[in-house]
């Protein structure tokens, strides 16, 4: 029988242990596998080529040293460094976060889009890649979670978000219509690692049609860790509405919603009392009257939820709108007193104008507008049984 000469393992008898090796043993072993131990290739044999996976899992966001390289200048590697790029995760894909997200992909910024409704075919007309699946987006490992869902779902979209699976520095925003509420749920329900910005950009798709610029866009730094590299996250996503123009106004949530409760909720209210007139244009409509028509379209065009969560998640709006009905009891109020002091002086002549009625008692004047006695008899010569109704059985008068 032939003998290969390729090596083989081979096990010990049954039930007979080989003897332990010693110290001596072990470092002389050591040593020959280090002296003959090389990575050899066999001939003919490609090495298989290197892949890198899972590079960006534990890299926190340095101000665009991350951005993948281009070809481009040293003009085009300026604007990086004044303007970095980032990754900016849309939740809530509708009218409104697509409004965002093509300023977003505008300036060069990256734009993951998530939506309870499917909006894949908006995000690829956009320049966005949509995720039906919340925890696909989240292994993506946006630089921003941007919350741009309506304020009634906001809790529970917050809560279902998979926030384990993002990188433990990211940044959170919203662009909520209202701020207490927000900043309230985003501190109670992520984790403390997570920054968070509360934003409200004072403009939509409507009052925005013609830019940004000149608009007011109120931000407060609710929590953003105290390192360089996450100070200037935050900043380069304050930029991207800095760079549009908007006006920049930094101030706390709390008084944030009580100056939204004058302006905007106010304005919703009057908007949509407006529109129940069913108030339209006229030939002899004037600028004022025009204007009215204007607020009813903006304010209409805006969803009922919308309208709904301004009431319902600021605490300042039901004080306002108590302030509100006292104003116009008040208003009806003076109109009626002078239309009152007009039929007074009609019915009694307290200037003394009339000389006949002049220093006649007022109770003696009511006396003498009393109906005549003929007009108290019964003329109705088809109907004498007093029931008030005709033969017909209609109700008379009608």
């Amino acid at each position: 029988m032939t003998i290969s000469s390729s090596p083989r393992l081979h096990a010990p008898p049954y039930g007979r242990r080989l003897p332990a090796p010693t110290n001596l043993q072990f470092r002389a072993a050591g040593a020959a596998t280090t002296a003959t131990c090389r990575w050899r290739r066999l001939p003919g044999v490609a090495a298989p080529p290197l892949r890198l996976r899972a590079t960006g899992v534990a890299q926190a966001f340095n101000g665009g040293k991350n951005a993948p390289l281009s070809g481009g200048g040293d003009e085009e590697k300026g604007e990086e460094r004044q303007h970095p790029r980032l990754k900016i995760a849309v939740v809530g894909f509708g009218n409104y976060g697509q409004f965002l997200a093509r300023t977003l992909v505008a300036q060069g910024h990256t734009v993951l889009a998530h939506s309870r409704s499917d909006h894949s075919a908006a995000a690829a007309a956009l320049g966005a890649r949509f995720f039906p699946d919340a925890d696909d987006l989240c292994e993506c490992h946006p630089d921003v979670v941007l919350l741009a869902t309506s304020i009634l779902s906001a809790e529970a979209v917050v809560r279902s978000l998979p926030v384990h699976r993002l990188r433990r520095d990211t940044l959170f925003a919203d662009v909520l219509s209202v701020k207490e509420f927000p900043k309230n749920l985003l501190l109670g329900a992520l984790p403390e690692e997570l920054d968070i910005i509360c934003t409200h950009p004072m403009f939509g798709p409507e009052s925005a049609r013609d830019g940004w610029g000149g608009l007011p866009f109120v931000f407060d730094r609710v929590r953003v860790g105290d390192c360089p590299a996450r100070r200037a996250r935050a900043d380069a996503f304050l930029d991207i509405f800095a760079r549009e123009g908007c006006r920049m106004v930094e101030m706390s949530c709390a008084e944030h919603d009580a100056h939204a409760a004058e302006t905007q909720f106010l304005t919703h209210t009057v908007g949509r009392t407006l529109a129940l007139l069913e108030l339209r244009p006229t030939p002899i409509s004037t600028t004022g009257y025009e204007t009215l028509l204007r607020l009813v379209d903006n304010t209409c065009s805006d969803s009922f939820d919308l309208y709904n969560g301004l009431f319902m998640y600021n605490k300042n709006a039901t004080e306002l709108l108590n302030r509100l009905e006292w104003a116009m009891d008040s208003v009806k109020k003076k109109l009626f007193d002078g239309l009152h002091d007009v039929l007074r002086k009609q019915l009694f002549d307290v200037d003394g104008s009339s000389p006949d009625l002049a220093g006649s008692d007022p109770a003696d004047l009511a006396m003498d507008h009393r109906p005549i006695d003929d007009d108290l008899e019964d003329t109705d010569d088809d109907d004498d049984d007093g029931d008030g109704q005709d033969d017909d059985g209609d109700e008379s008068g009608e």
